[in-house]
């Protein structure tokens, strides 16, 4: 390699550790191109709406106050509709906690007349409810503990969201700026198939984030319906939980049915299983009929795939990486499919000498048995010289 190879080779390398560093900076700068799409999305629908046959909306930057303040309504409205109720009851649940181990202290102290209590009797020396937590303290310690550090991590995620915010309507209201800035980045000859890459990447999100709206309105409205149809207290505020944790795919589903089972288990255990089951159907339905049928059409993603994401952001970058796994799939299968499919390995029509070979009817396609055939392709085997004896 020439030195100027050498060079570019010790660039790319620390570009690449400098990237690594501030991952945590560039993922929120992901999440603020993210939030600015959504929003310039909802700004383009309200640019549409017509009332007498004239546009309500004929100004841009009038429509992104629009959609703005319509999405500052709704998450203000979620806010208030899920959060004071079920501050409530986790009041009421802390006051039921005492009678909770009462009973189970009774229950323990029943059980030392039965099989199984004389088991533990054997055991432990004094299998009582209450030993069992002086026993259990030194591993419910660190429990409390990390309750402390994930307030304070929540703390900073607020603070990392409203950097985030900013961010985004920065990009909003000026996004050309930042879009020639990054496309200056790569080669003069490259730059038109770069622009058209983004316009494929807005295209993508676009879609996914009107598949997975769509979806997350399906589940809150099957979630609801169900735990109001069972007699649960909050069905509303449950319903509105499940669709907005339906943007986590393979994990929001199982942190949205933790609410109403601890609610229901307040009036009767059976409604908590009952509670349950309803929800393993409603995923079932998200699984196996509703991600078919609207996000296929909007953006095809593999289900392996999402997984393997979601672990592999979440690994890196934490919990903003899982929150942000599906959209930055999305725009990593756009840059693959454009950057490698389509631009590098459709062109690569000439393979290995050997290979070529192959394809004409060598029967071994190992490199080091069909080279010689691959040589003798272009004349004919009795002009090869024979080995003298000599």
């Amino acid at each position: 390699m020439t030195l100027g190879r050498w060079l570019g080779l010790l660039v790319f390398i620390a570009a690449l550790y400098v990237l690594w560093a501030v991952r945590q900076l560039v993922l929120m700068i992901f999440g603020a191109i993210a939030i600015a799409v959504a929003i310039d999305r909802l700004a383009r629908a309200l640019l549409t709406l017509q009332f007498r046959g004239r546009n309500l909306l004929q100004d841009r930057t009038k429509a992104i106050f629009g959609a703005i303040g319509l999405l500052v309504a709704f998450f203000l409205g979620a806010m208030l509709l899920v959060v004071p109720p079920f501050a409530a009851q986790f009041r009421e649940l802390t006051e039921l906690v005492p009678v909770a181990l009462d009973r189970l202290d009774t229950w323990f102290s029943n059980l030392s007349q039965q099989p199984l209590g004389q088991w533990l009797q054997t055991v432990l020396p004094n299998p009582d409810f209450r030993s069992l937590l002086t026993q259990a303290q030194p591993a419910i310690n660190p429990l409390f503990r990390g309750g402390f550090a994930l307030f304070a991590s929540t703390l900073g995620g607020f603070f990392n969201l409203l950097l985030v915010t900013i961010l985004a309507l920065m990009m909003l209201f000026d996004p050309l700026p930042y879009r020639n800035a990054f496309v200056q980045l790569f080669p003069s000859f490259y730059r038109r198939r770069v622009i058209t890459i983004l316009d494929r990447c807005r295209n993508s999100l676009d879609a996914w984030l009107l598949g997975i709206l769509l979806n997350m309105s399906i589940i809150g409205v099957l979630s609801g319906t169900g735990l109001a149809l069972m007699g649960v207290k909050l069905a509303l505020a449950h319903g509105v939980l499940a669709g907005l944790l339906t943007f986590i795919p393979n994990v929001g589903p199982v942190l949205s049915v933790l609410p109403p089972m601890l609610v229901a288990l307040l009036d009767d255990p059976l409604k908590s299983l009952l509670v349950l089951g309803w929800y393993v159907i409603v995923q079932q339905l998200e699984t196996n009929l509703l991600t078919p049928m609207v996000m296929s059409k909007q953006v095809s993603l593999l289900p392996a795939v999402t997984l393997i994401a979601q672990i592999f952001f979440a690994t890196f970058f934490g919990f903003t990486g899982l929150v942000l796994a599906l959209p930055l799939t999305v725009v990593a299968q756009v840059w693959f499919q454009a950057l490698l499919v389509e631009d590098v390995l459709d062109h690569w029509d000439q393979g290995p000498r050997w290979l070529r070979s192959s394809r004409e009817g060598a029967i071994d396609p190992d490199p080091e048995q069909a080279l010689p055939a691959a040589v003798a392709v272009g004349g004919d085997d009795s002009q090869t010289p024979e080995p003298s004896d000599s």
